[in-house]
Order: structure tokens, then sequence, then C-alpha cells
């Protein structure tokens, strides 16, 4: 019976060990499973990183502009300051008129009437042209009330486009009356010097004493000075209207541009 006990005892013992074994195994497998499972989720982490790295590598360079949007940049910037220099240089040619000019009549007392419109009393006219009216005959028209007159000139398709204050050759009207042509004229030492008589003048009229040969009374020069307001209708019409502060109405004489 004790035998019997005994080796019962020592099988249960020994399935104990046996369990023991077992389960002192499993458990290392599972101490060193973690082990593993760790070292797996570092490797995978660095994995992570370095996509990061190289995904995020690539976007630097784009933030630095290409060198074709450079060239645009340095071609736009000198596009500019040639359109700058060129308005600058436009508005200082003798043609350039703004929207206030100076206007300047002027003439023999037998002699024909010159208009003459200049950007500002120093500079050379930008339009001057001889009437075949004489003077005396525009001196009445104006001592009887307004005064316009009316320069037209043909519009030809086939004709080189030229502006309007360049054409050579105008028809005149004189409050509705006509009085022959007027010519464009270029400004020679006699009138250049005429205007410079009359420079210190900003409004007014008057009698130049004659120069040369010329005696008596009709070798005095007629001349009469003021500020018009210029405005432009369209490139094929212009016109001219005296500044006169002391006329509370219409302005005294207005001079009209037309290319029919």
């Amino acid at each position: 019976m004790k035998t019997i006990m005994a080796r019962s005892n020592s099988q249960d013992f020994s399935s104990k060990r046996h369990h023991f074994h077992w389960s002192k195994k499993v458990s290392n497998e599972d101490d060193e499973n973690p082990t593993l499972k760790s070292s797996s989720n570092t490797t995978e982490d660095d994995k992570t990183e370095t996509e990061k790295v190289m995904v995020e590598e690539p976007s630097e360079p784009t933030q630095t502009p290409t060198p074709k949007k450079k060239l645009q940049a340095i071609a736009v910037s000198r596009l500019r300051s040639v359109l700058t220099v060129f308005g600058r240089n436009r508005s200082q040619l003798p043609h350039s008129l703004g929207t206030r000019v100076v206007g300047t009549l002027f003439g023999n007392r037998r002699g024909h009437v010159h208009f003459a419109f200049q950007k500002d009393p120093t500079s050379h006219p930008a339009f001057l042209i001889e009437l075949a009216t004489p003077i005396s005959g525009l001196v009445r028209e104006m001592a009887s009330g307004l005064v316009r007159i009316a320069l037209e000139c043909d519009k030809e398709d086939d004709k080189k486009s030229v502006r309007l204050l360049e054409e050579p050759l105008w028809r005149t009207y004189c409050n509705g009356k006509k009085y022959g042509f007027a010519t464009k004229r270029e400004c020679g030492p006699k009138e250049w010097n005429i205007l410079k008589a009359v420079e210190p003048i900003s409004m007014g009229a008057g009698v130049l004493p004659a120069e040369g040969p010329e005696t008596g009374s009709d070798g005095e020069l007629m001349y009469m000075r003021a500020k018009f307001e210029r405005v432009v209708g369209s490139r094929d019409s212009e016109a001219f209207y005296m500044m006169n502060p002391d006329s509370n109405g219409a302005p005294e004489l207005s001079i009209y541009l037309l290319r029919v």
C-alpha cells in the first residue's frame, strides 16, 4: 500500500515537474516574443521616419523659384523701366500738349494771322499755322462778339495716318464764313523772336514795335496772348477754348480742328 502511494506521489511530482518545465518554457518564449515585437516596432518606426524624411526632402527645392520664373521677373522689370523712360521722353517732345496750353495770336496790321500753341511759355510751339485772314478783319470780328474759328482738313484712307496737329493744309471758317485756307508753318527765327518777346506776358493784347526797314503803323506787330483749354474729342477732332477770367459766359475765342 505504501509502495503504491509512493509511486502515485512520485508520478504526481514528476508530472508536476514536467508541467512546471513546460510552463517555464512557455513563459520564456513569451518573454522573448516581446523583445522581438519591440525590436520590430522600432524598425517600423525607423522606416516611417525615413519615409517622412524622404518625402519632405524633395519639397525644399520647390520653395526656391525656378530659373524660368526668374527670367520672366527680370523681363517684366526691364519692360516696365523701358516704358517709364519712353513715357518721360515722350512728355518732353515739342508736340506733346496737355489740357492747358498757351495760345498766341500775332501778325502785322496788314498781314496774315498766325496762331501758335505752346505747352508752356518757354517751349517751342507744337502747333503753328498761318491763316489767309488779315489780322485787321479778325480784330473786327472779335470786337463784335464771340469768335469761332473752324479748321477742317480731309481724311484720306489711302494716306498714311498722321497726328491731327501735323496736318499741312486746312480750310478756314470764321463764324460760319469761309476765309480761304490755313497752312501749317515751322517756327523760324522770326516767329521764335516774337514768341520770346511776349514770353513774360501770361494774358493780354498789345502792339510790338516794328523791326527792320518797315516804318509806320503798318510795320507794327499786333498780338493777343492767353491760356487755352484743350479738349480732345477723338484722333480727328480737337478744340481750344480761351480761358478769360473776366468773362462769365462762353469763351471769347474758340478754335476747332476737324478732320472730315
